[in-house]
């Protein structure tokens, strides 16, 4: 399944660093900038946290939530937060749940070996719960820039 702009974001609850459950439709009423990675502490996704957490005033003041998910655990991402001063919620999803709602779970390839892995990708759901803006195979420079400047502009 591909989630496109104009989609109603899926519905999905996950646990959350720091403990408990998160469910995206618990923060309707709020722009919410949803970052799918592949893996805790591996150099591109430690980049894109770090962006993120340091735009972190800039979205809040657009009043705009930021959350990542990925497939590691809770306990994983408490360190990979603590370890990197993350001031926003990862979402634990290590049944896939969330990665195949919104089609971020694809076949990659790497030195001719193909694999299943999670698409680096990035979703903007607005107040309504409608996704508005959708970023495949995200290169992480500059990315997080155009996320802000597409959330300033809703």
């Amino acid at each position: 399944m591909t989630l496109d702009a104009g989609n109603k974001a899926p519905a999905v609850t996950l646990p959350v660093s720091g403990g408990g459950e998160l469910a995206l439709s618990k923060l309707k009423g709020k722009p919410v900038v949803v970052y799918f990675y592949p893996k805790d502490n591996t150099s591109g996704c430690t980049k894109e946290a770090q962006d993120f957490q340091a735009a972190m005033a800039k979205f809040r003041k657009a009043g705009a939530e930021v959350i990542g998910i990925s497939k590691d655990t809770v306990a994983s991402h408490d360190k990979f937060a603590a370890k990197y001063d993350l001031s926003f919620p990862l979402m634990s999803d290590t049944e896939g749940k969330a990665c195949e709602a919104f089609g971020t779970w694809v076949e990659k390839s790497l030195y001719g070996r193909k694999y299943m892995g999670i698409e680096r990708a990035t979703f903007l759901i607005d107040a309504k719960g409608v996704v508005r803006n959708v970023w495949r195979k995200v290169k992480v420079p500059g990315h997080v820039d155009d996320v802000l400047a597409a959330v300033k502009a809703l």
